[in-house]
């Protein structure tokens, strides 16, 4: 019997005595790539890919799931701005800057995917993923990739289940009747007994190589279904606001758990205020502490989260301190120069690790905490240095309600991970 095998892009094939048989790559190492298109020039909202959805930067949002799926052996953002391209690195990207060629209003996704696949030739496997998708999870991105690693096909792309009873358009001024195109008015199903129709979603499309060279979604197709609360596409402004809620409640946090946050530790100037100390002819300093902010610290301790209010000596004095320590029910903490050692310190006296942490910063000495902690956030106005550290970049801005947001924030999180806690104990339960 005359055998011989050939690798192709979508798997093995195996000519036995002149029949082609196709086989799984079976282990061999291939290089498969996330790779996220981001103009900067969008026409429908200026420089959307960056702009802070939920708390993070709507690219965020997919690269922080590409990352922890770890399914990649790289992840790419495809740009011509230079702050989409510092957001991309912050959140774990490679950057690759797309020719003028392929960032004009005209060019299409493939010019920009073919001239990536034409740069990087070591790749196998691409996965397109929209950054207008903040709902995708690891575990989509796991599963799909498996149809091409695993099943043998070439091309793969994410739909959503739609119950919509679509009608022929009648352009303006036309005498010609609608007609129906997908159901009989006579015998119009009921949602429960129509399985409706399957349309492209937009989350990604995976393809291999030799897919891409042919246009796209050629060879072997295959679609991945996604459930309809995870299919968020945004496009225009007034996407924005419902793609929030929906973020809030299905998007995907990271892996580590915020429900487990016990500490806040909160900068006073720049976050509780807005920095500025106030002096009166006399002498005496004062600053101003909003009640929104201070109603947010309360709702933390109710819930049983300790906050701590930090300041470096220089900004705050002992009186002014003691006050604000009143005014909250917060213990005040008179930082030095080494904010991270004495943040720790705080921690081991209260047997604390650093997931169990929520730090609030506003400037580059804060970088470190907001890295290190469970969940960290900035205000609005904060520099870009501390806004790329953080997990959360508040709407609001230092002194006008950023605490209170992040305290919001904080105790949502807390929320769904106590529902999805009681979820998986009813689960384990029932079987």
């Amino acid at each position: 019997m005359a055998a011989a095998r050939k690798r192709t892009l979508s798997g093995f094939e195996d000519v036995i005595d002149g029949k082609t048989k196709t086989f799984k790559e079976s282990g061999e190492k291939i290089h498969i790539a996330a790779l996220i298109l981001a103009r900067g020039g969008s026409k429908g909202i200026p420089l959307k890919n960056i702009k802070v959805l939920a708390g993070v930067p709507l690219i965020g949002w997919v690269l922080r799931a590409a990352v922890d799926s770890k399914q990649f052996d790289s992840v790419w953002v495809s740009t011509d701005h230079d702050d989409i391209e510092k957001v991309a690195k912050a959140w774990g990207a490679q950057v690759h800057r797309r020719s003028p060629e392929v960032s004009k209003d005209s060019s299409s996704s493939l010019d920009t995917i073919q001239e990536f696949t034409r740069l990087n030739p070591e790749m196998n496997v691409i996965c397109h993923i929209q950054a207008t998708s903040p709902c995708l999870h690891p575990f989509h991105l796991k599963e799909a990739l498996e149809l091409i690693t695993k099943q043998g096909f070439t091309s793969v792309f994410a739909v959503a289940r739609q119950h919509h009873f679509r009608w022929q358009e009648v352009k303006k001024g036309g005498s010609v009747a609608t007609k129906p195109l997908n159901i009989d008015p006579s015998n119009r199903p009921r949602r429960q007994d129509w399985d409706g129709e399957l349309c492209e979603n937009g989350s990604f499309y995976i393809h291999t190589k030799a897919t891409i060279e042919e246009g796209l979604q050629g060879g072997k197709w295959a679609y991945y279904e996604m459930l309809p609360e995870y299919s968020v596409d945004i496009d225009v402004d007034i996407d924005w606001p419902v793609a929030e809620q929906r973020v809030l409640r299905f998007g995907y946090f990271g892996l580590d758990k915020p429900e487990v946050v016990r500490l806040l530790l909160c900068n006073i100037s720049g976050c509780l205020t807005d920095g500025r100390v106030l002096i009166s002819i006399s002498g005496e300093e004062m600053i101003s502490v909003n009640t929104r902010d201070t109603t947010g610290i309360r709702m933390l301790q109710r819930e049983g989260v300790e906050v701590i209010l930090i300041s470096s000596s220089e900004d705050l004095t002992k009186a002014l301190a003691d006050k604000l320590s009143q005014r909250t029910g917060c213990e005040v903490r008179q930082l030095g120069k080494d904010i991270q050692g004495e943040a720790k310190a705080m921690m081991d006296d209260r047997d604390l690790d650093w997931k169990e942490v929520a730090y609030m910063g506003n400037d580059a000495p804060d970088v470190d905490c907001l890295n290190l902690a469970g969940l960290s956030a900035v205000p609005r106005d904060a520099p870009v240095v501390a806004i790329n550290a953080a997990k959360y970049c508040c709407r609001n801005v230092a002194g006008l309600g950023a605490v209170r947001e992040f305290s919001e924030h904080i105790l949502l999180l807390k929320k769904k991970a106590k529902s999805q806690m009681e979820q998986d104990r009813i689960h384990r339960n029932t079987f």
